[in-house]
């Protein structure tokens, strides 16, 4: 492992050095959220009381972090957290006036058509946004103009077959390559040509986080370091894999102006 004065988390995301090790630890539920929600804003136009919804907010350490340090107003947006645990969060970190937590679910979202002008998803969009459909229900909850921003863990290279390091057991008890869930990771070509089929949003951004997978196995390892005892680690995997197969990719995509039959329309698809 690196020393610390050398780690990479530190050049690619100085802002979260705010943020002590122990928290993070203590709210983390997969790779640094952080970390990746960071690299991720500073590519977006965040301004001064936007609304922001953090959709798929774990904990609400992502929302934590995007409301103290750009000041934005965010709707902490998880089925499996409950509201409670993501308040108390919220308000060990004084942000109780910037943040306001809300259980639902993906695709049952209580918000109002335009409401947002900019949504992020970190680690989480890959589990429901496959749905053809759901670009359109999603982008209806935003502004015309307005910004959808998404980190997601992702192959670098299409396969028919999971290579057999991914699917091995590793020495911390766990398996990266779960086939109930891991075969929505895709690529940036195939993620590319979803986004861009409907033809309702434009692709300000597109690309692989460079040394995404380096970045990935830093955290891995000081959770190791730390004494973690949540998810298994899958440091050996990241490790072995040395970015062949695993990353992440980063999109921001703008929505189109829409008429109000196109919101409605969006709409009773979920229904």
């Amino acid at each position: 492992m690196n020393s610390k004065n050398d780690l990479l988390h530190k050049k690619l995301c100085p802002k979260s050095g705010s943020f002590e090790t122990e928290w993070m630890l203590a709210n983390e539920m997969g790779p640094n959220a952080i970390w990746l929600a960071e690299i991720l804003a500073e590519r977006m136009r965040l301004k001064e009381n936007m609304r922001v919804l953090d959709l798929g907010c774990g904990r609400g350490m992502t929302s934590v972090f995007l409301a103290k340090t750009y000041d934005v107003n965010v709707c902490a947006t998880d089925l499996w957290i409950n509201v409670d645990d993501i308040w108390s969060v919220v308000s060990d970190a004084k942000m109780d006036n910037k943040v306001f937590p809300i259980q639902a679910e993906a695709h049952n979202l209580p918000y109002a058509a335009k409401y947002f002008e900019s949504i992020i998803s970190i680690d989480s969009y890959q589990y429901y946004g496959t749905d053809d459909l759901y670009l359109g229900y999603i982008t209806r909850l935003l502004r015309d103009g307005g910004q959808l921003g998404l980190v997601m863990p992702a192959m670098m290279k299409e396969f028919d077959k999971p290579p057999e390091h991914l699917t091995r057991k590793q020495a911390s008890g766990g398996v990266f390559w779960d086939p109930k869930e891991c075969f929505c990771l895709h690529t940036l070509d195939w993620w590319t040509n979803h986004f861009s089929r409907p033809g309702i949003v434009d692709i300000e951004v597109a690309e692989t986080i460079p040394d995404g997978w380096k970045l990935w196995l830093e955290w891995e390892q000081i959770k190791n370091g730390g004494g973690f005892s949540g998810f298994p680690s899958d440091a050996e995997t990241i490790s072995a894999d040395g970015g062949e197969y695993i990353g992440f990719v980063l999109f921001i995509l703008k929505t189109k102006p829409r008429g109000k039959s196109e919101l409605g329309h969006s709409l009773k698809l979920r229904l």
